[in-house]
């Protein structure tokens, strides 16, 4: 298990719709990024999309992970077959071990059944070139429909990308996540939240929290995915409750992310 950071670790520095950044963190700015956290996988996922960047970008991008001696993990969203197998085509050129993928985009929402014969359109490609198809949890399947479409693919080359968080929106907590998929991981977000009622009293409020500081047992989790016999590398997510001013919010993301870091280096050894 590696530790790494991701383009949801700085999602407001990124850029979050409504609310760009002045100067918005690039790709080549996350690899530093992770440099200078001392982590060596930068994950780069929807919101940081890599099959944007120019064949010059992309050199250049190549050129400064191998400096800087970080591995990069490739992401996106959406599961039609061309998209796929772009993403498959980008994740061979930069060595990267997975393609972390969210089914839904905002024009196509498959059905839980259908997505199992998607899938194996690309299939085969994936497992000629040896690259894992990573499904996120996100918050419109439960996680034992998820492990019945990744059964149903019937492929070594199809697991899970682990999130802590996602699934409270299809009502299951971290616990009933990680005992029904811990088998199927291939990927791991770690991402720490608390859950408190609303001012008003009416209703609760998820926020995120720097690691180790909020509700989530990451000692549990990674000794839950040992149990599994699973090793996946370990992507530091965040969701940042946002101040009033962006660049302070951005500031305050920075310092969750080292805190994190820092906190997580106690539980993962390289």
């Amino acid at each position: 298990m590696r530790l790494g950071v991701s383009s949801y670790t700085f999602t407001w520095a990124v850029g979050v719709p409504g609310s760009p950044p002045e100067r918005p963190m690039g790709a080549i700015a996350l690899l530093k990024k992770a440099n200078c956290l001392g982590v060596r996988v930068a994950q780069f996922c929807d919101n940081l999309p890599l099959d944007q960047l120019s064949t010059g970008e992309m050199e250049a991008f190549r050129q400064r992970a191998r400096e800087l001696d970080v591995s990069v993990e490739v992401g996106t969203r959406g599961i039609q077959q061309e998209h796929l197998l772009t993403y498959l085509n980008l994740a061979e050129r930069l060595e990267s071990p997975i393609v972390r993928v969210v089914i839904d985009t905002a024009e196509h929402k498959p059905a839980a059944d259908e997505i199992p014969a998607l899938l194996k359109e690309v299939l085969p490609d994936y497992e000629r070139a040896g690259v894992c198809l990573a499904i996120e949890n996100h918050d419109r399947f439960t996680a034992a429909t998820l492990a019945r479409i990744v059964e149903r693919a019937e492929s070594p080359n199809v697991g899970i990308c682990l999130d802590t968080v996602n699934s409270f929106g299809a009502l299951e907590g971290p616990k009933v996540v990680v005992e029904t998929l811990a088998p199927w991981v291939v990927n791991l977000h770690i991402k720490d939240f608390c859950v408190q009622r609303a001012g008003h009293q009416m209703g609760f409020a998820v926020e995120g929290r720097p690691a180790g500081e909020g509700r989530l047992d990451v000692p549990w989790l990674l000794g839950k995915l040992r149990q599994a016999g699973r090793d996946p590398n370990a992507i530091l997510e965040l969701w940042t409750p946002p101040e009033d001013a962006l660049e302070a919010t951005i500031a305050k993301e920075d310092s969750w992310a080292k805190r994190s870091v820092e906190y997580l280096r106690m539980l993962i050894l390289e």
